[in-house]
């Protein structure tokens, strides 16, 4: 059962909600990290977020923080540290326009 803001963000704009669920074709450096060829947005974001949680690559000290490692820092422009605001922006990047 979703959430009766969800609802209404959903019912709004659908298009906004298709654009995280689709399933597109991955580049070569993010199928490697997610080890699917397709996926959704929000699915990339998902497995991005697990891979964090699971190898522990948050800063102790600012829990807002990601200290990136070689595998992530592939898919993340190379930064040695994100924001975990900047994180949906830099996995989007990966992810073509829809041409409508």
């Amino acid at each position: 059962m979703l959430p009766q803001r969800m609802k209404k963000a959903i019912t709004d704009n659908p298009k906004k909600l298709s654009n995280l669920i689709d399933l597109v074709n991955l580049p070569s450096t993010l199928r490697e990290f997610v080890g699917q060829s397709q996926t959704s947005r929000l699915g990339c974001f998902m497995r991005v977020w697990s891979y964090i949680k699971t190898n522990n690559l948050q800063d102790s000290n600012n829990k807002n923080v990601v200290i990136c490692d070689e595998k992530l820092k592939s898919i993340l422009l190379g930064k040695a540290r994100v924001e975990l605001a900047e994180l949906p922006d830099l996995i989007k990047l990966h992810f073509p326009k829809s041409r409508k």
